[in-house]
């Protein structure tokens, strides 16, 4: 393993024979040197390609000087939230402040500022007037545009205009950077490198392309950020994407060019080959450890791209919808060097990315032309065209089991039941049910409403069922007694109470309360985020219902936990509202008890019922399987 971290210090950098750093890395993480972390994959490659880099994580942005560890760069400052939004890592959806923030020392909160970027970027230029600052990461990426944010509940313009930022490199960044990078070093003024697919620059004139409906159009009418959205969506497949235009009226233009090209499986090797020393900077120990890396330490990247397209997903506008695969080869050897970690157990946690069976594009046109952009593979029935072939993920799951030192592969990042279903051969889901699954296997239906996961962009409940069929036959071949548990959400986009009563009464056939449940989050750039915006499906332009007041959105929550006793008064208004009164009472079929001295006892099935009693899932299916 590596054990030279980049430089934090001056010291650090000049010790290296640096006196004046190329690049000046800014993150609101922490310092982790693991390919998991955006951070770390972009400074190991500049550094790969000979460019200086020194990294100050999470600098008190209270302070100047904390940016100015190393004085100016002599290319540019590259700044990033971190591996999450920082209003996503700071605020619940009920936007309550977190307790814990896993990517700081010590699971610490309020190390990083709201909005990081923009302050971080405006931090910089209090000091450094002129020198070039490269906006990278998640919350600069799905901020590119004008777009709704969710705690302020208005539309905001493109990030780059409020951080007072020169670029954006969106997207995952590779060939971005480095392009930009060349860039500089050849002396083009920041101002004048409009050329680079996958960034966003700022312009006083329009260039050719398509014209997005100007800032003030859109804070004029709902309908055109409707259709804002749906033409960035449409133009998001590096192969057919067009040049994007969005106006600000005297202060410009923010242009959008293409998406980068995906990178080639040889590109992808070599980016996570890169000599991480695969933990985080030991200027931590005394601060406490880095929560995050306990699950990804000993995780491995299998691809990136996501064609599956969940409506509430920002992926398709952040890694895209092309999936990009590492070699068996590059794997193996990753997890030969986390079998010589000291502290290693003997189990990979995980073997995936987005979607962890996604190990090639959905079909063979994608890597030549690009994906539909009217049309999804997998929603709302698989395309005639896809290739859903689970032998090459299998393969490596194989090899990677039969390393010595090796007791378990699991498969935490998630697989698609419905490209399962896709799958002909059976043999996928016998070899997870076997191999890969420990008691549980966590997979996400999110609802049972057909009209709800239709704006959610999955596919219909029935679809589910039939995994669970082929799963409990895969496990019934393994002799293993495991259970699906299922990811639910509430108060998306046209789910109304009926639907979610639906639910509830889907949950209470299951037999046991989920542990976790999700509210709807309308994060930036999700084409849910959209229609909670709007009230409009941007696919179709027609009105959708949105849940939005915080008595509708607590009781649709209770409702998929409506066995907590402190979830009772709003279970019963929910109920009411929805007209299933029949729902309140000591029969089978009833999710509650009645209040007192509303209806009769009737012993032992009135306690059966009683709210309040949690069952463990494990016991429950015990009792259901017999």
């Amino acid at each position: 393993m590596n054990t030279r971290f980049l430089p934090v210090t001056r010291e650090e950098m000049e010790e290296r024979g640096v006196w004046q750093p190329d690049f000046v890395y800014i993150t609101g993480d922490a310092y982790v040197d693991h390919p998991s972390f955006g951070a770390a994959i972009i400074t190991r490659l500049l550094e790969s390609q000979g460019f200086s880099v020194g990294v100050i994580a999470q600098p008190d942005w209270k302070k100047k000087e904390s940016i100015a560890v190393f004085g100016e760069p002599r290319l540019a400052f590259l700044v990033s939230s971190g591996n999450m939004d920082s209003m996503v890592n700071h605020y619940t959806v009920a936007k309550k402040h977190r307790k814990q923030d896993a990517y700081s020392p010590g699971g610490r909160m309020g190390l990083r500022p709201d909005r990081a970027v923009t302050v971080y970027s405006n931090l910089i230029r209090q000091t450094y007037k002129e020198t070039p600052i490269i906006l990278g990461g998640v919350e600069a990426s799905l901020r590119r545009l004008a777009h709704y944010d969710y705690w302020s509940d208005s539309l905001k313009r493109s990030v780059l205009l409020d951080s007072g930022a020169d670029m954006i490199s969106y997207g995952m960044g590779e060939h971005s950077i480095l392009a930009i990078a060349r860039a500089l070093e050849k002396g083009i003024p920041v101002g004048k490198i409009n050329f680079i697919e996958g960034t966003v620059y700022k312009s006083k004139e329009a260039p050719k392309g398509v014209l997005l409906p100007s800032y003030e159009e859109l804070l004029q009418e709902k309908a055109n950020y409707a259709r804002s959205f749906r033409l960035q969506y449409e133009n998001m497949d590096p192969f057919t994407g067009q040049v994007l235009i969005e106006s600000y009226g005297t202060r410009g233009y923010v242009v959008q060019n293409p998406p980068a090209k995906p990178l080639s499986q040889k590109e992808m090797d070599m980016v996570y080959e890169l000599p991480y020393t695969r933990t985080y900077h030991p200027m931590y120990e005394k601060q406490g450890k880095i929560p995050a890396i306990e699950e990804i330490k000993f995780s491995i990247t299998s691809n990136r791209g996501c064609f599956g397209a969940c409506n509430f997903c920002a992926l398709a506008f952040h890694q895209g919808r092309i999936v990009q695969t590492r070699s068996h080869a590059s794997m193996l050897k990753e997890a030969k060097g986390c079998i010589q970690e000291p502290d290693f157990k003997g189990y990979i946690h995980d073997v995936g990315g987005p979607t962890a069976d996604f190990r090639h594009p959905s079909c063979e046109k994608q890597l030549s032309k690009g994906v539909c952009k009217n049309r999804q593979c997998l929603f709302p029935k698989p395309c005639k065209n896809l290739q859903a072939d689970h032998e090459d993920y299998l393969e490596v799951l194989r090899a990677m089991r039969k390393l010595p030192g090796v007791k378990k592969v699991f498969i935490r990042s998630g697989i698609r039941f419905d490209y399962v279903n896709a799958d002909p051969s059976p043999v996928f889901l016998e070899e997870v049910a076997k191999y890969h699954v420990s008691g549980q296997l966590r997979v996400a239906p999110e609802h049972v409403s057909n009209s709800v996961l239709y704006y959610m962009g999955k596919p219909e409940h029935q679809v589910y069922e039939e995994f669970l069929k082929r799963f409990a036959k895969a496990n019934e071949k393994a002799g293993k007694k495991q259970f699906v548990v299922p990811y639910l959400m509430s108060s998306h986009p046209g789910s109304r109470i009926q639907d979610a009563v639906e639910l509830a009464e889907y949950i209470r056939d299951m037999g046991f309360m989920p542990e976790q449940v999700q509210d709807f989050y309308p994060t930036p750039s999700t084409m849910s985020t959209c229609m909670y915006y709007t009230g409009l499906d941007p696919r179709t332009g027609k009105s959708v219902y949105v849940p939005k007041t915080a008595r509708e959105k607590a009781m649709q929550r209770a409702l998929i936990q409506y066995k907590n006793p402190e979830n009772y008064n709003l279970v019963r208004e929910a109920l009411v509202e929805a007209g299933r009164t029949d729902l309140i009472g000591y029969g089978k079929k009833c999710l509650i008890a009645p209040r007192k001295g509303e209806g009769k006892k009737p012993g032992k099935v009135q306690k059966a019922r009683q709210p309040g009693k949690k069952k463990s899932i494990r016991n429950v299916h015990k009792k259901k399987r017999g």
